[in-house]
């Protein structure tokens, strides 16, 4: 059973709570007027109409009285996501399923769905972190019809779970629930991938060689198998009591997703009866928030979550700071090793154990918050100990995880033998500015770098500079104006190759960015989202090339070793040189690029939201 709370745990949430006080109670007022404004019942009759016009004659009638509940189903399906290609059939079963359960289920809407892995690199990537804002707007508008008693959230990826999230708590009054689809089937392994952007990196492989190789990484519909942002997402949607039990890392077009898929269909219904469940404005309080955070450090998730839970938070009313990520960090043991951080993938960790006995461990541990609220009803996450199945008739069952073994100790490890003392994130801060720094995947002989910088305003700067040879040496590469605010803050995912090859030679190198990394980024270590940024005049567009940089992920300190006053008499750095203001939608985008906020509060437009 759950121990006592850990008392660090306990009070960075008392910190969070304190903070975040008035704009919290703010936000509980909202929801609290929300709840008691009446929905389709009172609306005039011309409005109603409407809602039901194209429905089927028994789902008509259901709407037209008042005892059926409306559940929304809001929808980021598209088949160029290979994660969501599966939901194209997830609506017609649900409805039938809502139907038998004694509701009314319509589509409320769509979101867009862009793919990172499509546009690494590219100008559309540029456009990435502000899709998870327009993916909220879109979640608003779909649920502003004011229609629906309950809603049920089909998103995986990148962007569109936490955009799915900030856009579902401006509807806090409803239950919601989130329903995933599953990681693909294991293909090439990772490090094998790994190893072929390694090789044409280089020049040894060519274009051919490489594409097999990701064709054979990449190869069904399911999410991507490695432990980036978008398992991540499927990890906090988890430990927060937003999915059913163990329904995370299910393989799509299987009985037991289906199972698991109709079971969320149900289980809406029952939420939206007197009694029946907590609407999701009340599921995601401080300690939730907590609890998601305590599961990305003690997995080694995705770097973009420090942008991301802030968001979220702040979507309620919550108001996190960088600290409290850095102070739980020392609490929090590594419990998983899933590629970047390890050679497995997410199938292989789902098998040894996965959440379920994650979640049992840091239970046992005190290290999560026991009494929240979830969808799943009574027990708070203690049924989230649980794995689903299939029983000899076909029914969805759970069973208890085990309590002192994974399936698979070298993936999933017991707090009582961990990988590591403490999580896999941490901040860091020196006359550089603030950043982050994903650590469970470096080596300890890497996580300190002492080197000459070599400054650049683009990736594709930096690639070229490589492939010139002009890398090869001790060297800590920074990238500038990759800021939310200068161009959107794109994932640099295709540094990792070239400087993996420069740390394989022997070379101490690091990266140093205002912009992002990829949650599959791993070895190299690089001090990210570094704050303020430089479009805004953050110091680190004081940097010049030759200048010494030490990155000690350790002492958790990013400093240039520049004589004081030499760096006092450094000016503004020269307008960035690339032009991302236009071109493949981006001018679409500048009211969110003059709008945005820092990383540490997100990185988002909606930066007071609940305040």
């Amino acid at each position: 059973m759950s121990q006592p709370l850990n008392a660090l745990v306990a009070r960075v949430t008392e910190r969070i709570a304190e903070r975040s006080r008035d704009s919290r109670s703010a936000y509980l007022a909202r929801l609290e007027a929300a709840t008691a404004t009446p929905r389709r019942q009172k609306l005039g009759c011309a409005n109603l109409a409407h809602a039901f016009a194209a429905c089927p004659a028994g789902d008509k009638e259901g709407l037209r009285g008042a005892s059926k509940p409306a559940i929304g189903i809001v929808t980021a399906f598209n088949d160029m996501l290979s994660a969501h290609q599966p939901y194209e059939a997830y609506p017609a079963a649900i409805k039938e399923v809502v139907r038998q359960a004694g509701g009314v289920a319509q589509v409320a809407g769509g979101v867009p769905a862009m793919c990172d892995g499509v546009t690494q690199g590219y100008e559309g990537m540029e456009l990435s972190l502000f899709s998870r804002d327009v993916i909220a707007l879109a979640t608003g508008v779909a649920l502003s019809h004011a229609t629906f008693d309950g809603a049920l959230c089909l998103g995986i990826c990148d962007k569109i779970v936490p955009g799915l999230m900030i856009g579902a708590l401006s509807f806090g009054h409803l239950p919601t629930i989130f329903v995933p689809a599953g990681p693909m089937p294991s293909g090439l392994s990772n490090a094998d991938k790994a190893k072929a952007r390694q090789l044409y990196a280089q020049g040894k492989v060519g274009r051919e060689e490489l594409l097999e190789a990701e064709s054979q990484s990449y190869h069904s519909p399911g999410t991507c198998t490695f432990y980036g942002t978008a398992n991540t997402n499927q990890m906090l949607m988890e430990i927060m009591g937003l999915h059913l039990p163990g329904a995370s890392f299910v393989n799509p077009n299987t009985p037991l997703r289906t199972a698991l898929t109709d079971a969320a269909a149900r289980r809406v219904v029952a939420m939206t009866q007197p009694g029946g469940g907590t609407p999701i404005g009340r599921i995601v309080d401080e300690r939730a928030v907590v609890n998601g955070i305590i599961g990305l450090l003690a997995t080694g998730g995705s770097t973009n979550h420090t942008l991301h839970i802030p968001a979220i938070a702040a979507a309620a009313g919550i108001h996190l700071t960088w600290e409290d990520f850095s102070d739980l960090s020392a609490a929090v043991p590594l419990l998983a090793r899933v590629y970047p951080n390890g050679s497995a993938d997410v199938n292989r960790f789902h098998a040894a154990g996965g959440m379920p006995f994650v979640i049992g461990q840091l239970l046992d541990a005190g290290l999560l918050h026991a009494d929240v609220a979830t969808v799943w009803g009574e027990g708070g996450l203690e049924p989230y100990r649980a794995m689903p199945e299939l029983d000899g008739d076909g029914a969805l069952s759970w069973r208890p995880s085990p309590t002192d073994q994974s399936g698979d100790p070298s993936v999933v490890a017991t707090v009582a033998t961990p990988f590591a003392a403490e999580g896999g994130l941490r901040v860091l801060a020196g006359n550089l500015g603030r950043g982050v720094i994903k650590v469970s995947a470096v080596k300890p002989e890497h996580r300190i770098v002492e080197a000459p910088a070599r400054v650049f305003d683009s990736q594709e700067g930096v690639q070229a500079a490589f492939r010139a040879g002009e890398l090869d040496r001790d060297v800590i590469v920074v990238v500038r104006y990759q800021g939310p605010a200068a161009n959107g803050m794109p994932e640099l995912h295709k540094l990792t190759p070239p400087l993996g090859v420069l740390q394989d030679k022997g070379f101490k190198v690091a990266l140093v960015t205002d912009g992002r990394m990829s949650g599959a980024s791993g070895k190299v270590p690089a001090a990210i989202h570094v704050t303020p940024e430089v479009k805004n005049g953050g110091p680190l567009g004081k940097l010049r090339d030759g200048d010494l940089v030490r990155l000690d992920a350790e002492a958790g300190t990013l400093d240039a070793l520049v004589d004081a006053a030499e760096w006092d008499s450094r000016g503004a750095p020269p307008p960035a040189s690339v032009d991302s203001s236009h071109g493949c939608g981006r001018e679409l985008f500048g009211l969110f690029r003059n709008a945005v906020s820092g990383a540490e509060s997100g990185a988002s437009v909606f930066s007071l939201l609940g305040r």
